[in-house]
């Protein structure tokens, strides 16, 4: 007896705002379409904000509590790590409270972690504070992203998704940088009472943000409720193919920001005020892509436009790998030769911006009424292995230019077989 075929999923139709709400007159839309926007990509640059802006300050950081290279990578590890653990419950929680107390509540939560690092007398209390803010700062980074689907569809969606990662695109630059500047001005705690500052204007901007998840449209607070909704998302076939593509193919570029402070240091021979040589092409890659994903919303269907994503990460971990191999050695401040080393990581920033916020919607679509528990699953797997490349795998393989880009390449290999094993197993032909 012939099988039913095993169709792709059909993206929902909805209305670009929760049918509670009343939608705006074309001006009153276009004002606060700006408004919104800035106010979600200022909430996902709280992740690369916390992590970036602290690069600089670990050599004194190191100097002052005799701590080593792999020590003071667990700065960064540990924030990943609670990040990850937390990210399950935070878009559930959304999901049965609403959008805006989630984001707002962890926000003040993410504040006292950053203005607590200020007076951290040790290592040991400085890591335990970065696990405050790992646990906190999901709240607002991953049910932003919910907040973008609850409002539109289809390429307006993609298309203010994209707008969002061109704003966000420029905290990985301007953080390490904006750390430097900081540490002119004292010790290493002025780089945290700094990010403080910043998380404080997030929060007042979060205040002014609409409900996008009326109190009819919520799931109910119970903890059989949220984990059943986790349970019912994450034993889904689909959405670990989908996640695991996702997370792989943004490890082929995050693995260069997980070990800035090895990469700028150690190979590249550079300062503490250099880190601009890195980030700066990371930042033109990652908007370059993030403005094609906007432009060509109406004309690429998504699902193609994140395949050829991951071609061209492939391709680009590749020309990486041969550019590193030929590069001359590094003398002194920074140099011409330098441009073999960051061009490659230019490139791969440019592709996988191209799949990255198509593929978030991807993940969001599989689960309409449970968007909130797909955004936190989705995130999870992404989280977890950023936190094994910060802690355990940077320092590794961080050894040599061409170690580093191999294992950018491994991740481009293995995020391009999980979806092209998505692509096969949604058009699998009917069977007799």
């Amino acid at each position: 007896m012939p099988r039913a075929p095993i169709l792709p999923m059909v993206e929902p139709v909805t209305t670009p705002f929760p049918a509670s709400h009343v939608p705006p007159t074309p001006s009153r839309r276009q004002k606060a379409g700006a408004r919104i926007t800035l106010t979600l990509a200022s909430l996902a640059m709280i992740g690369p904000f916390t992590i970036d802006t602290v690069f600089p300050a670990f050599t004194r950081i190191g100097e002052e509590f005799a701590s080593d290279e792999v020590a003071l990578q667990q700065l960064v590890s540990a924030y990943l790590a609670a990040f990850a653990v937390m990210s399950i419950f935070h878009g559930p929680l959304s999901d049965a409270l609403g959008r805006k107390k989630v984001m707002i509540g962890g926000l003040v939560i993410y504040l006292i972690g950053m203005f607590g690092c200020v007076l951290a007398p040790s290592l040991g209390s400085l890591i335990l504070l970065r696990v405050l803010q790992g646990m906190s700062a999901g709240a607002a980074t991953i049910v932003s992203r919910v907040v973008i689907r609850d409002m539109f569809s289809g390429s307006e969606a993609q298309r203010l998704m994209a707008q969002v990662m061109m704003i966000f695109s420029v905290a990985p630059a301007i953080a390490p940088i904006f750390g430097g500047w900081l540490l002119l001005l004292g010790d290493w705690r002025w780089v945290f009472a700094g990010v403080g500052v910043y998380g404080l204007v997030v929060l007042a901007l979060t205040l002014k943000l609409p409900e996008t998840l009326p109190p009819e449209a919520r799931s109910p607070l119970r903890v059989r409720s949220l984990l059943g909704s986790l349970l019912h998302v994450g034993r889904s076939p689909v959405m670990l193919r989908v996640a695991a593509a996702s997370a792989f193919g943004f490890a082929s570029q995050f693995v260069f920001i997980a070990g800035a402070s090895l990469f700028v240091v150690r190979l590249l021979g550079l300062g503490e005020q250099d880190f601009w040589v890195l980030f700066v092409p990371l930042i033109i890659g990652m908007m370059s892509g993030a403005w094609m994903v906007g432009r060509v919303a109406d004309l690429v269907d998504r699902s193609r436009l994140i395949t050829l994503g991951f071609l061209g990460t492939l391709v680009a971990t590749i020309l990486n790998l041969v550019l590193v191999s030929f590069a001359p050695e590094f003398t002194g401040g920074v140099t011409w030769a330098h441009l073999f080393a960051v061009t490659g990581p230019m490139l791969i920033a440019f592709t996988v911006a191209l799949l990255f916020a198509p593929i978030q919607l991807e993940v969001l679509d599989l689960f309409p009424h449970e968007r909130g528990a797909a955004a936190s699953l989705g995130t999870f797997f992404g989280l977890v292995l950023n936190a094994l490349l910060a802690g355990a795998i940077a320092p590794l393989v961080a050894t040599s230019l061409a170690t580093l880009a191999a294992t950018s390449l491994g991740f481009a290999l293995l995020g391009g077989v999980f979806w092209a094993w998505h692509i096969l197993s949604i058009r699998r032909p009917v069977e007799a």
